[in-house]
C-alpha cells in the first residue's frame, strides 16, 4: 500500500478583492484539523478570481506567501491558479504553481486550453506539468477546460502520472457534464482525479475525487468544504497491470494499438470537415454561431475530399452491399398448431319428472 493524503478546498471566490488571506487561513484550519494532510489543492483563480486585470508578475509577494504557508505546514501546496503577465511580450496566463513542503516552487504550469471564445486574451501554455513525490508516485496538473481534451491527459499518463489535479473554475450549466468527464477520464486512464471547484465568482461547487474505477470517493455540494482524502497509489498500479476490475487494461492497449490516427497530422487532411466549422467566436442573439446549418445532418461538405489513408487509396469496396453476410434464410412459417379439442361434456339421462316442479 502507498498511501497518501489529499485535500482539495472548496471556498467562497471574490472577483473584485484578494482572497489570499482567506486561503491561507482555510489552510491553517485544515491544518488544525487534519495534520495527517499531505498536499492541499484550491480551485483555479482562487487568488483574485476570474478578471485578468489583476494579472501579476512571474515573481510576486503572493507566491511567496502562499511558499511561507507550505513551509509552516510542511505541506504540497497548489494554489489554485492566477493570472501571471510574461514580463516580455505582457501576454497573460492562465498559471499554477506547484509548491513542496520547503516551500520551493517545482513547477509552473500555463493553461493549455484557456475556455475560449469566453476567455479571450488569454494565452495558451504548450508545456505539460508534471512532478514526483519521492517514495509516493507521479503527478500531473491541468486547469478547468484541458480535461474536456483527452489528448491532454493521455499525454500525462503515458508519461507516468498516477494523480490528475484539477483546479476548475466553472460556474456554468455544463458542471454536470464536467462530472462526467472527470469521472470517464478516471477510468479510461486508470488514475485518480482530485476536481476542485470553487464558489461565488469561483463557481458552483460539486468539486469530486474520482477513484481509477470512476468510483466517486467524495462529492461536495453547494457550500463551501475541506475534503482530506487518503488515497492508495498502488490501486493505480494493480489496475494497470491487470485492468480495471481485472478488465480492460487500457493503457497497455493503447500502447500496442495498430493504428495511428490521422486527425492529429495537420497535414493529413483528415480534418477537413472541422474548418468547415465557421469561426471560434461568442455566439450573439440570432446567431447561428458559425454553424453550418444549411447542410444536412451527417452530410460532409462535397469540397472536402475524403482520407485517403497513409498508402493514399481508400478502402477497397466490398462487392455489392450485402457481401462478407450471411445469406438470409427463407424463413417458413410454422403450422398453426390445431385447437384443443373440446371434450364432450358428460350428459347424465334424464329421469322422467325429475326436474319437474309440477304437480299431477
Amino acid at each position: 500500500m502507498t498511501p497518501f493524503a489529499i485535500a482539495g478546498v472548496q471556498m467562497y471566490v471574490n472577483a473584485l478583492q484578494p482572497n489570499v488571506d482567506g486561503m491561507i487561513q482555510r489552510l491553517d484550519i485544515l491544518m488544525a484539523r487534519f495534520p495527517w494532510t499531505q498536499m492541499v489543492l484550491f480551485s483555479e483563480l482562487a487568488p483574485f478570481g476570474p478578471l485578468d486585470r489583476f494579472a501579476l508578475p512571474p515573481e510576486n509577494e503572493t507566491i511567496e506567501q502562499f511558499q511561507a504557508a507550505a513551509r509552516r505546514h510542511r505541506v504540497w501546496l497548489i494554489p489554485g491558479s492566477m493570472f501571471l503577465k510574461h514580463p516580455e511580450d505582457g501576454r497573460v496566463y492562465n498559471t499554477s504553481v506547484v509548491i513542496n513542503p520547503e516551500g520551493e516552487v517545482v513547477r509552473r504550469y500555463a493553461k493549455m486550453f484557456p475556455f475560449r471564445p469566453y476567455e479571450a486574451g488569454i494565452a495558451a501554455g504548450n508545456e505539460f506539468c508534471i512532478f514526483d513525490v519521492p517514495d509516493v508516485g507521479r503527478f500531473g496538473l491541468s486547469i478547468c477546460y484541458d480535461m474536456w481534451f483527452p489528448e491532454t491527459t493521455r499525454q500525462l499518463t503515458s508519461q507516468g502520472v498516477e494523480v490528475l489535479l484539477h483546479p476548475v473554475l466553472t460556474g456554468t450549466t455544463d458542471r454536470d457534464a464536467e462530472l462526467a468527464i472527470a469521472r470517464a477520464t478516471a477510468a479510461q486512464f486508470q488514475c485518480y482525479i482530485f476536481d476542485v471547484n470553487g464558489l461565488g465568482a469561483g463557481g458552483v461547487g460539486k468539486s469530486c475525487v474520482v477513484d481509477p474505477t470512476s468510483m466517486v470517493l467524495h462529492q461536495s455540494a453547494g457550500q463551501e468544504d475541506m475534503f482530506p482524502i487518503e488515497i492508495d497509489l498502488n490501486m493505480v498500479r494493480r489496475q494497470r497491470e491487470t485492468g480495471m476490475k481485472g478488465l480492460g487494461q487500457l493503457l497497455k492497449s493503447f500502447r500496442d494499438r495498430p493504428t495511428d490516427f490521422p486527425v492529429y497530422d495537420r497535414d493529413s487532411g483528415a480534418d477537413a470537415f472541422l474548418h468547415t466549422l465557421g469561426p471560434l467566436e461568442v455566439p450573439q442573439q440570432g446567431s447561428r454561431a458559425g454553424l453550418h446549418v444549411d447542410v444536412p445532418a451527417q452530410q460532409v461538405p462535397a469540397e472536402i475530399p475524403a482520407y485517403k489513408g497513409k498508402n493514399g487509396f481508400p478502402p477497397e469496396p466490398l462487392a455489392s452491399a450485402t457481401a462478407g453476410t450471411a445469406p438470409e434464410v427463407a424463413q417458413t412459417p410454422a403450422p398453426a398448431a390445431p385447437a384443443a379439442a373440446m371434450p364432450d361434456p358428460q350428459t347424465t339421462p334424464e329421469t322422467p319428472g325429475q326436474n319437474d316442479n309440477t304437480s299431477g
